[in-house]
């Protein structure tokens, strides 16, 4: 792509959220600072005049601490059927990088929310060019961070983020055959056993990670969505005592290569809390997929 190069992507989800809800989650500053932005995101400015022809600035702040502000004004505003927004990206001393037109339509769906995001976007500075190809993994990213939200999950849940040299497909297969996991699976220092590994909705996979220190960890995954090459729904459940937690694993294709998203929910944020501190739960976890990546490399 070259200065003036533009795109189109159009997203549509179903939220477990009334429309109502889900038009101010996108127009009410205390919701946007909740889930506007990719994951490793973080907004620590925002401000929306949610009126039509209202304008809206919001300052993301990515995992690298450089801040990205977007500033756009919104051109129709119909609540809660139907928005549209017209938006500028702004680089360093607020130099326009980016614009891009929003339209965001939601359709009742008996008390859930068809949600409709079309948006078409033009570079305005070569260095933008990454913008535009990254246009439609950010916007799903993010909109799962807003179904996050909207379930009131946000304190009760890990995420962790990894981006692979390796198709989805190629990094789907490593998670889900059991020859692989056993080469990957676990933090630095771990082997595991598996007793079986039935890769479908309702089927389960038994194994045991076997620590440095010698302890056993049993474990047991229940698989409840299994849609190669996009996503693994499962339940995980350690020992008796250790909290249960629902894992949802996205393969985003990125140009070939695969942004993978881990959404661990705990029943509550004691809970999630507990397997942190107990466990080390997100070092261990941010190892595994360390060891993941070491895995997809050697193939």
């Amino acid at each position: 792509m070259t200065e003036g190069a533009s795109r189109e992507i159009t997203v549509v989800r179903i939220v477990d959220a009334p429309r109502e809800l889900v038009f101010r989650a996108w127009t009410e500053s205390d919701h946007l600072a909740k889930w506007w932005g990719p994951e490793g995101f973080w907004v620590p400015e925002v401000e929306s005049d949610a009126t039509k022809g209202g304008a809206f600035r919001i300052v993301m702040r990515g995992p690298d601490d450089v801040d990205h502000a977007l500033r756009r004004t919104y051109s129709d505003f119909d609540p809660p059927e139907r928005l549209v927004a017209e938006s500028t990206v702004l680089g360093p001393a607020d130099t326009p990088l980016l614009e891009a037109v929003t339209t965001i339509t939601l359709v009742d769906r008996d008390g859930r929310t068809e949600l409709t995001v079309h948006e078409r976007a033009s570079a305005l500075t070569p260095e933008a060019d990454m913008m535009l190809g990254g246009m439609e993994v950010g916007m799903v990213q993010s909109l799962r961070r807003l179904e996050a939200a909207l379930a009131g999950v946000l304190d009760r849940q890990i995420v962790l983020l990894r981006m692979y040299e390796a198709s989805p497909a190629t990094v789907f297969e490593a998670w889900t055959t059991r020859s692989a996991v056993e080469k990957w699976w676990g933090p630095n220092g771990f082997t595991i056993t598996v007793a079986e590994m039935d890769v479908r909705p309702g089927g389960t996979w038994r194994f045991t990670m076997h620590g440095p220190d010698g302890v056993d960890y049993p474990n047991l995954i229940t698989y409840e969505d299994v849609s190669a090459p996009e996503q693994l729904v499962f339940r995980h459940e350690g020992a008796p005592d250790d909290p249960a937690f629902r894992s949802t694993v996205t393969f985003d294709d990125f140009g070939g290569m695969t942004v993978l998203t881990m959404r661990n929910v705990f029943a509550t944020t004691e809970e999630r809390d507990l397997v942190v501190e107990k466990y080390g739960a997100i070092e261990g976890g941010n190892q595994t997929l360390d060891r993941l990546g070491e895995y997809l490399t050697s193939k």
